[in-house]
């Protein structure tokens, strides 16, 4: 069970849940009143979504059997504690799932959008795991649109068409947006810094990812090029904000100084641990990002 829920990435689950509760709880229902979207029904595209999200890591490790046996040995499930014939039984049926639910919830609540999302977002993570990651930056980029989707997805099934033309609707669209930028580009900084991290074993199924193509101090350097545009656009954000001392004060202590903090370490990083640490680091700043959707109910 322990080892199914490792092979699942229950942690990546947990910060996906995590980001759709707040997202719904306590930043759009903080703003727009009435709530569209009931606790059940919420339930129902949380499931939707972490079995559609679960079964793309266990076809993930399904396609990277020979990387991690490089890479991260120690965490090889495919073969070792579950086989590939299991996993991708396990990894239909949970897509299967996944799928069903988010169309039952779409066809209720008359969202296209929700059909074309969850099966965009199924196509996307086999291609990802078959060929799109082996790809520079492509990968990294479909990755990185389907994290701020998932604050997307939220947010379309949550509000009607009728409150998006008030003022609470449009702040709560913008701070959509800015949620969804967020999640954007943390998350495709921190695909690059594993890329680099996962260079040996990438190397071996001749994969062309961004640190392989052209070398791993000039992936650090388009990872440091992106953490700076994500710096501005936290200054940009923060300007929003300076008369609200508890969000400025989150916002720089937490999120911006980190994010500096990450950026030395970048620049120093020269070893695989190195790396591995910068990618902890990103998760971090990603999960005070997200935790800064609390500050919307105290408002």
């Amino acid at each position: 069970m322990i080892a199914f829920l490792k092979l699942i990435r229950y942690k990546n689950l947990f910060m996906v849940l995590l980001t759709m509760v707040l997202t719904k709880y306590a930043l759009i229902d903080s703003i727009v009143k009435p709530k569209y979207l009931t606790n059940y029904q919420f339930i129902i595209l949380a499931l939707s979504v972490l079995f559609i999200s679960a079964g793309g890591y266990i076809l993930n490790d399904i396609f990277d059997v020979e990387t991690d046996k490089v890479n991260k040995p120690k965490k090889l499930f495919i073969d070792n504690t579950i086989s590939k014939k299991n996993a991708w039984k396990s990894y239909f049926t949970l897509t299967f799932i996944g799928f069903i639910l988010g169309f039952i919830l779409s066809i209720n609540r008359n969202s296209s959008f929700g059909i074309f999302i969850f099966a965009f977002s199924i196509l996307g993570l086999y291609l990802y795991s078959y060929i799109l990651k082996k790809r520079v930056l492509i990968g990294n980029l479909l990755v990185s649109i389907l994290c701020g989707l998932t604050i997307v997805l939220v947010y379309s099934f949550q509000t009607n068409y009728t409150t998006r033309g008030v003022s609470s609707g449009i702040l709560v669209y913008y701070l959509i947006i800015s949620y969804s930028i967020f999640a954007f580009l943390t998350t495709f900084i921190r695909e690059i810094i594993k890329d680099i991290e996962d260079v040996d074993g990438d190397l071996k199924i001749k994969a062309k990812t961004l640190p392989i193509v052209f070398g791993r101090k000039r992936a650090a350097r388009v990872a440091f090029f992106c953490s700076c545009i994500l710096v501005v656009f936290l200054i940009i954000i923060l300007q929003y904000v300076k008369n609200k001392l508890l969000f400025l004060s989150y916002g720089v202590i937490l999120i911006l100084l980190p994010l500096l903090y990450f950026m030395y370490l970048l620049i120093k990083a020269e070893k695989k641990k190195d790396f591995s640490k910068l990618s902890n680091l990103m998760k971090v700043i990603m999960l005070f990002g997200i935790l800064s959707m609390l500050l919307f109910t105290v408002l």
